[in-house]
């Protein structure tokens, strides 16, 4: 951790009455860990409400801060990963603050940023399935140490390859540039099947069984 913050790493915390209701973790744009291109912008990686403390504006005052603290450090604007299904926030929140999506990136990936000048934007580092085709046999996991969830999933993910006899394998991210080239744009949490993206997300044993049916069945389907 203390090199990300040497990188330029930012964690603001909001607490109400000193208990935690949120954060917001932001980073430049050529430190990044997802799959994003860049400079001179910044990354947010996570905004993150507790449940009870949604609705009260925890939120606004997270972005706000970062926006503004962006614009403070001469930055040309700040870019964040989305995603229209789960685990990370989707895009409308961010649009009512002046967030733009400019690119997207398979399975349901959008690039969204806030421009505060007319630098170059960031770009999303395409080329996922080619990335993901090294990975040919059987389950490999790619993650990053970024996500306290990580290692409980990662666990479940090699009992269940255990238990169904498919080799597996852990690869741990080490850098941003890894983490920039990852075969996903989360980049930071991957887990490829016999070269293919099976999910960007921790998964329980159930949705994990069920994904590797639903694979297997169209393998002997044709």
């Amino acid at each position: 951790m203390n090199e990300r913050f040497q990188e330029g790493l930012h964690l603001k915390i909001i607490e109400d009455n000193g208990h935690p209701k949120g954060f917001i973790e932001y980073i430049p744009s050529e430190y990044n860990w997802r799959g994003i291109c860049g400079t001179n912008y910044m990354v947010i990686h996570c905004l993150w409400i507790v449940g009870k403390g949604k609705g009260k504006g925890y939120g606004s005052s997270l972005l706000n801060a970062c926006l503004n603290h962006a614009k403070t450090l001469n930055k040309s604007g700040v870019a964040m990963v989305t995603s229209s299904e789960t685990w990370l926030s989707d895009k409308s929140f961010f649009i009512k603050y002046g967030f733009k999506s400019v690119d997207i990136a398979p399975p349901c990936f959008e690039l969204i940023v806030n421009s505060f000048d007319n630098h170059s934007i960031p770009h999303f580092n395409h080329g996922w399935e080619q990335r993901a085709e090294k990975y040919s046999q059987g389950i490999t996991i790619i993650r990053a140490d970024q996500c306290p969830y990580f290692e409980e999933a990662v666990n479940l993910i090699l009992e269940v390859a255990s238990e169904r006899e498919i080799p597996s394998k852990v690869i741990h991210i080490e850098n941003c540039k890894d983490a920039q080239n990852a075969p996903s744009a989360y980049g930071v949490f991957n887990i490829l099947l016999n070269g293919e993206l099976l999910t960007y997300h921790p998964i329980n044993k159930r949705e994990l069984n069920k994904l590797l049916d639903n694979y297997e069945s169209k393998r002997l389907n044709g």
